[in-house]
Formats: structure tokens, sequence, C-alpha cells
């Protein structure tokens, strides 16, 4: 459909169709598509900087519109311009479907890992930080495409007693991890996911697929532990 598309605008005829083949999609990280001349990876363009589109920038694209779909239920970007990345979004992800399918989409998405990858250059992610109002002495590197892992599990979490802090906050009074004023989204990073909540602790899986898999456990500070109860019974006996 992409392709018809080209031929319907330009006419069609063989030597057209053939410089038609040499053209890609090319997108900028603001969702702009332009049909370029394949050329680099990444061109600049009309003062924006456009990479064509494969599997693995459509899984980064994705990524960045969960993390944008997560500042929207959370009220951090409006809904107009949820609508505008939306918007242009959707054209390109059924371009990408057509052009690679389905199946190669979904294996970049689950494969993909942010840490490994590098986005366009002109593109700086922005870092997170919480609280945004105080500055404390440290914090720790979060990048905002994480905070779509935490928004995932935040009502559930706060609905067992999980304060805002204890899932959000970047900064501590010392430097990290030391301390207990570090957040979950301190924690889960890269490949990590997070897949269990409870009162007590918050399960997160590390290099799952792999035989280093394993998982980590992230403590209420608020809520007595069971070697808390252990300790104690052994002191009151």
């Amino acid at each position: 459909m992409f392709l018809e598309g080209i031929r319907h605008l330009l006419g069609s005829n063989n030597d057209q169709d053939e410089e038609i083949e040499q053209q890609a999609l090319y997108v900028s990280t603001d969702l702009i598509t332009q049909v370029l001349s394949v050329q680099e990876q990444d061109v600049k363009h009309e003062g924006r900087i456009f990479r064509q589109l494969t599997p693995t920038y459509f899984a980064w694209l994705r990524m960045r519109m969960q993390t944008a779909q997560s500042a929207l239920r959370n009220k951090r970007i409006s809904d107009k311009n949820w609508n505008i990345l939306r918007e242009r979004f959707n054209p390109i992800q059924q371009h990408a479907i057509e052009l690679f399918g389905q199946d190669a989409l979904k294996a970049a998405c689950e494969g993909f890992n942010s840490n490994h990858y590098q986005p366009p250059q002109e593109f700086q992610e922005e870092r997170w930080i919480y609280p945004d109002n105080e500055t404390l002495k440290f914090s720790a590197d979060v990048k905002s495409s994480i905070v779509a892992k935490v928004d995932a599990i935040r009502d559930q979490a706060m609905e067992l007693g999980w304060t805002e802090a204890q899932l959000y906050q970047s900064q501590g009074r010392h430097r990290f991890p030391c301390g207990e004023d570090y957040g979950l989204i301190c924690f889960v990073s890269g490949d990590r996911k997070i897949v269990g909540v409870t009162e007590s602790c918050i399960e997160i899986a590390h290099s799952i697929g792999t035989s280093r898999e394993h998982i980590l456990k992230f403590h209420n500070s608020r809520v007595i532990q069971p070697w808390m109860k252990n300790q104690e019974e052994a002191h009151v006996h």
C-alpha cells in the first residue's frame, strides 16, 4: 500500500518504479515522516534528523509512545498533545506492519533494550527527577522511558500501601544506591521487568530468558518484613 501510494503520486513507469524501490520512509523523533532516497541510517532534512524506519527503530518509537501514554494517564501531558502524537504514529505503525510484518515487529518490540540502542543523535532522553520541587545532594541516573514500567503497577502498589515517593523517587541524601530514599524506578532499568507486587515487596525479574535470570526484591521499608518478625519473636523468648 505504501509503495502503491507513491506510484499513484508519481505516475507509474519502469524508470519511476526503480526509483521508488530505492526510496524509504524516514521518521524523526517527533514522528514527522519523509519519503527519501535510501542513504545513511540517519539523514538531516529541512533542519530535522530522520532515521530510516526499521523494526528496531519502530520498537524504540513504540516505547516512546508507551511513555507518552503513561504520562497522559498521570496528567503529565495534555489530551491535545497525546492526540497529535497518536495521529502521527498510527500511519507509521500501519506502514511498518505492511513492510515488515506483525511477527517481525513483535519480536523487535519484545527483544528491545533501550540501554543498547542509540537513537538519532539529536535526541537526548530527558532524565527523570523526583521530587521535582526540591534538590537533594545525590541522584540516580534514571531515564524518562523507565517511567512507564512503574506507571503500569502504580495503582496496584498504592492500593497496597506503597507511597508515590517509594515508587518514583530518584534523589537521595546519600550516594545511590545507599540509603532508603531511592524509589523502585531506580532499580528497573534495561531488561529488568516488574513481575509481582505485594504489600511487603515488589519483585523484579532480571536477565529474563538467560541462564542468569533471577528475581530481585524491592522491599517496603514501611512494612515489617518476615525476618523482622522472626527477630522480634526470638528476642521475646
